[in-house]
């Protein structure tokens, strides 16, 4: 596994990997393969990013990303290198609903999907395996200093190195090279296209049903009529043993959009009312409900970049950019594609200055 241990006020290292998403993992993975030692830093308490696999009764649910796909034949051997409880090829099969999934390619010919028993976060947690991560650690700035990069968090603790690499949502990345943007024509100009681009929320609902309930006869569901949800995943169909009918709500972009800030209570009621709608009045009766505010669920879909992008700072030191925007296509395969992307690219001494 992963390690993770208490860091020194301040550490120098080859290359510091800011988000520990699937960018940020491929990336690290693969400059450690070719010998440099990569420091990971992300605020959550686990990796993954939207990967994310909440235990909820016992039971493992998908809140984020609720199942795997691609066609990259190494992101497909990454997949299936992941060691796993089980493997669901092919899942989800049962689809119902004529709504657009999120990233329509999935169910593309030449497509390969895939879920795992134990949730979709055992693949961050393999790209993770060997690598030094530091979770709940919350960057706040960057500072360039002496031919590197100071990093300071938000409870006052410094790393330097030569190199950041910043894989994180447009608006994060952008939050944090805006402040240098005065010191080179490039960092102006990448921050022009972070602005331009973004990402779309979603708000999530997980709710468990007693297994005397009616459990739907799909495994994904895209309702078309909705202007509420935008995905139901029958999460419980995935596991070994099941003591729930779970299912995870996920609201549309627009919809999420204009209820970032009102209470869970509120917005979630909305979601089971509109479940109830569609599913019929078993749904309006769950044993237990829990959710997640996704401000950055996935990117716009008209926000797609060229590439990553590595911009050299004056008096030496870089910093380079990565994620699901970064690379065609989007989603997981997108971030994994652009984390391995960059990699090369700083492997190669390349930037775009």
């Amino acid at each position: 596994m992963f390690r993770s241990a208490i860091l020194p006020c301040e550490l120098t290292d080859d290359v510091l990997v800011v988000g520990a998403g699937i960018a940020g993992l491929a990336c690290a993975r693969e400059l450690a393969r070719a010998g440099l030692k990569p420091l990971i830093l992300d605020r959550a308490r686990g990796v993954g990013g939207r990967c994310a696999t909440r235990r909820i009764e016992g039971q493992p649910v998908d809140h984020g990303v609720v199942f795997l796909h691609g066609s990259d034949p190494e992101f497909l051997a990454d997949l299936g290198a992941v060691p796993s409880q089980g493997v669901l090829p092919g899942w989800p099969g049962r689809v119902h609903g004529a709504g657009t999934p999120c990233q329509p390619e999935a169910f593309a010919p030449g497509q390969q999907r895939l879920a795992f028993a134990e949730g979709v976060s055992a693949f961050p947690k393999y790209l993770a395996q060997g690598l030094e991560v530091r979770l709940k650690t919350r960057v706040a700035a960057l500072e360039p200093d002496g031919g590197e990069l100071r990093v300071r968090t938000d409870v006052g603790l410094e790393y330097r190195a030569p190199t950041v690499v910043l894989a994180l949502a447009l608006e994060e990345t952008a939050a944090l090279v805006e402040p240098l943007a005065t010191r080179s024509p490039e960092l102006t100009s990448a921050c022009r296209l972070l602005r331009m681009a973004g990402s779309l929320p979603c708000l999530t609902l997980m709710v468990g049903y007693r297994p005397h309930a009616l459990p739907p006869e799909w495994d994904v569901a895209y309702p078309a009529d909705s202007k509420v949800l935008h995905l139901l995943s029958h999460d419980s169909t995935k596991r070994v043993e099941s003591r729930f009918i779970t299912l995870v709500m996920q609201a549309r972009p627009r919809w999420s959009s204009k209820r970032l800030e009102e209470s869970p209570k509120r917005w979630s009621a909305e979601i089971l009312a509109e479940a109830t709608r569609l599913l019929g009045p078993w749904a309006a009766r769950p044993a237990w409900m829990q959710t997640h505010r996704w401000l950055h669920a996935r990117t716009d879909a008209g926000s797609a970049l060229a590439g990553p992008m590595i911009l050299p700072l004056p008096g030496g030191g870089r910093l380079a950019l990565a994620g699901e925007a970064f690379a065609p296509g989007g989603g997981v395969e997108a971030a994994w594609r652009s984390g391995r992307m960059l990699a090369a690219r700083l492997l190669s001494g390349g930037s775009d200055g």
